[in-house]
């Protein structure tokens, strides 16, 4: 009772929105375990997998800043309930299609449930910022969604393993479609709109000039990875999309209300942030398709990999879940003793030691899952931690753009990450793939990528201001560097 009513007006939501979440983590984690079986069933090799991640990221990377400005401007609930549309007529054509394109195309529309978690907590801080404590009461908030989340995803990885073997491949895919189908009517009759928009109306200009650089970039990316990359013309487009980025960001200065107010990335408290979301998407987005494939790989016949089946690779997943809602949870607890800042950077660094444990550390089942475990509850911080700090940090009427960037940002990195950890899966180091598996040093890039990457974070991180994303006085956390 008494903790109920600390947390004040957002305990009568995070129950509603908790169940979004829920259906997230069942979208998260039941499809992973089935990647080899959906390879399979639309009868591609194991590394057009990347291909599914890959435009699903890119189009989120540029649904996010719209439907994050649009929260801001005409209700976080309003297009929850568009975004949720979306998601579940994607889920639905999913299972009616062996089309690998028609099932790319609603793969890609599916990824609109990336706007969920950022529009969740900017409604949750719009509701707490009149609170004693706002941003502790966030990051409380923010912890249960992405409990909720990973839980969601360990039931959907587990009910992926248990029904696979029971289920033909349509019946199978309907299962997640049903629980956002669900999730719709949940949040049209369950959630309340925030209390105060800003109104306005959309930046197209800067929505255009965004959208470009970013199909430019993947785009380049993509090529890349079906031409090889010594071809010039996606060398080109990459190059294309990271020069728009100028115009994009000269644009907006000048925009009376920017899509994206670019100024954000100069503040101390707000482009570390940002820049580790951004690293942190090359792991979290960018690695689980190869994580489950590498699973299912026959070791027999390919020399590496762990043979599991479906249901094991389910449990593996299961618990890499488990081990995020764990961090998830511990991260506001560790926050009473540290700061927000030096608990990130020790989510990063368990992020990264995981994932180098993986180079000399994958011969066996157990190895694997340890790995994975030290990695997800690193992650889990990070995801609970990323949008709650930057809704600490960024201006009252940006809330919802701040915590869309972190998912934008992270996003764009899981993208490049996803195509570049295709090119390596199909052979790496003039290694080529034979059958259907990929290359064993695809694998070894990805690891030592995403360790490395966690690692940088770490580093960025131990420069931001030591009292950045609390509840002190913001003059205060400027000023103080440690």
């Amino acid at each position: 009772m008494l903790r109920a009513a600390r947390l004040g007006p957002v305990a009568a939501i995070v129950g509603f929105l908790a169940f979004v979440e829920f259906t997230s983590g069942i979208l998260q984690g039941y499809y992973t375990p089935l990647l080899t079986d959906i390879a399979r069933h639309l009868g591609i090799h194991d590394a057009d997998v990347n291909w599914l991640e890959g435009t699903q990221l890119m189009l989120s990377a540029l649904v996010v800043p719209a439907f994050a400005k649009l929260g801001d401007m005409v209700g976080h609930k309003r297009m929850l309930v568009w975004s949720t549309a979306v998601t579940a007529i994607a889920s639905i054509a999913l299972a009616f299609t062996d089309q690998f394109w028609v099932f790319l195309v609603a793969w890609a529309l599916q990824g609109f449930y990336v706007v969920w978690l950022p529009l969740e907590i900017a409604l949750i801080w719009s509701r707490s910022r009149s609170a004693e404590r706002p941003a502790a009461m966030t990051r409380k908030a923010a912890g249960l969604l992405v409990a909720a989340l990973e839980l969601g995803a360990i039931a959907g990885a587990l009910s992926a393993g248990a029904l696979a073997e029971l289920l033909p491949m349509q019946v199978l895919l309907l299962v997640p479609a049903v629980a956002v189908v669900a999730c719709f009517f949940v949040v049209l009759f369950g959630v309340k709109e925030s209390p105060d928009l800003t109104g306005g109306t959309l930046d197209t200009g800067g929505l255009i000039l965004i959208s470009l650089a970013l199909l430019s970039l993947t785009g380049g990316l993509s090529f890349m990875r079906l031409n090889g990359p010594a071809d010039l013309l996606s060398w080109a487009l990459v190059a294309l999309g990271a020069l728009l980025v100028i115009p994009f960001a000269r644009y907006e200065l000048k925009h009376p209300d920017p899509l994206i107010d670019v100024r954000m990335f100069r503040e101390p408290t707000l482009w570390p942030i940002f820049l580790t979301a951004g690293l942190f998407g090359v792991s979290v987005l960018g690695a689980q398709a190869p994580l489950s494939t590498f699973a299912r790989t026959d070791a027999s016949a390919y020399g590496f990999g762990l043979s599991a089946t479906t249901g094991q690779t389910s449990i593996l997943v299961g618990a890499y879940v488990l081990s995020l809602v764990v961090g998830a949870m511990l991260f506001p607890l560790a926050t009473r003793w540290v700061t927000p800042r030096v608990a990130l950077i020790g989510a990063s660094s368990l992020v990264a030691i995981g994932y180098l444990l993986f180079l000399p550390f994958h011969d066996g089942y157990a190895q694997v899952l340890a790995n994975m475990v030290i990695a997800g509850i690193g992650s889990g911080a990070l995801v609970a931690a990323l949008p709650a700090a930057a809704a600490a940090a960024a201006p009252a009427h940006q809330t919802g753009v701040a915590t869309g960037l972190t998912n934008s940002v992270k996003t764009v990195g899981g993208a490049i990450a996803s195509c570049v950890f295709g090119i390596a899966l199909l052979g790496a180091a003039g290694e080529a793939a034979t059958g259907t598996a990929g290359a064993f040093g695809g694998y070894v890039t990805v690891w030592l990528v995403c360790g490395l990457t966690a690692a940088v974070a770490a580093v960025l991180l131990a420069f931001v201001p030591k009292l950045a994303f609390s509840d002190a006085p913001v003059v205060e956390a400027a000023a103080a560097v440690r």
